[in-house]
């Protein structure tokens, strides 16, 4: 009998476009059977640090939290090179006046929400779910919002203002990628099924980038009001060439958003990433 791994992951269309394959039986699963789950990153994150689920996307922040019970997949990741989470408000705002105002913010383990404390560490903060952030922008009731996903591309239509893009920032600061996000795989699971995980996720992610016509008509479900000029242009920002491979750049990233984050006391630990090459 095949064994079910519990494959989860956010209904977002550069997810559903990653795993459109595996989704549509369209790859070889070594023998595996793949139970897809969906919910929002905040909700998966959380649901990691009880170890929720075989195989689970999860914020490269929130690693500290679960790096007991699970490593680092080297595929599958979402890196912004030279972009990344927005933020913005009403009305044009300095660097310094955000230390005046209140930051809607889509959940506390996000990456977003590091990158945002390493950038702006005396500004304030509300939690709010990420796809009501830019309604409330707009209409007035939270000062600034800080924006991932479709609503990197969608500001505009409500005549916000870019505060500052924090992967570009990111870029500026240190001549790195921003990895936001990426699968974890559960350490109990034996040698054997690991690699076939790994195999499987990273020949999901090759045939999408393939075979991007129908992969992209597939996440064009998932799009959250995206018109397919934007869910293309979405896709390609975060199902590239990083995402088949972390690579090196990346994984260096990654270690210095640790050091980072411990240095100004976001995260509380040290923490060394493991990676399941």
């Amino acid at each position: 009998m095949a064994r079910t791994i519990t494959l989860a992951h956010s209904p977002d269309s550069d997810d559903a476009f990653m795993f459109y394959a595996l989704a549509k039986g369209k790859v070889d699963t070594r023998g595996l059977t793949f139970k897809h789950v969906l919910d929002d990153i905040e909700t998966l994150n959380r649901k990691a640090i009880e170890g929720a689920y075989e195989v689970t996307a999860v914020s490269f922040h929130a690693y500290y939290k679960i790096r007991e019970r699970y490593r680092l997949m080297t595929a599958g990741a979402s890196v912004g090179d030279g972009y990344g989470p927005i933020i913005v408000a009403k009305r044009a705002l300095s660097r310094d006046e955000l230390d005046d105002v209140t930051v809607a913010v889509p959940g506390l383990l996000t990456t977003a929400f590091l990158i945002f404390r390493l950038y702006a560490p005396g500004a304030r903060w509300k939690v709010m779910p990420f796809d009501k952030i830019q309604d409330a922008v707009a209409a007035g009731s939270i000062d600034a919002g800080l924006l991932i996903h479709e609503g990197q591309l969608t500001y505009r239509e409500q005549k916000l203002h870019r505060v500052q893009d924090l992967g570009e920032w990111w870029k500026m600061e240190t001549g790195l990628p921003l990895p936001l996000g990426g699968n974890a795989l559960r350490r109990d699971l034996d040698k054997d099924t690991a690699n076939k995980c790994c195999d499987v996720l990273r020949d999901t992610v090759q045939y999408a980038l393939d075979h991007r016509k129908e992969a992209l008509d597939y996440a064009l479900e998932f799009a959250r009001g995206m018109d397919r000029k934007k869910a293309d242009k979405f896709v390609g920002m975060y199902v590239n060439s990083y995402t088949l491979e972390l690579g090196k750049r990346s994984e260096d990233a990654i270690a210095l958003m640790y050091k980072l984050g411990r240095d100004a006391g976001i995260i509380p630990v040290k923490v060394e990433p493991e990676f399941i090459e």
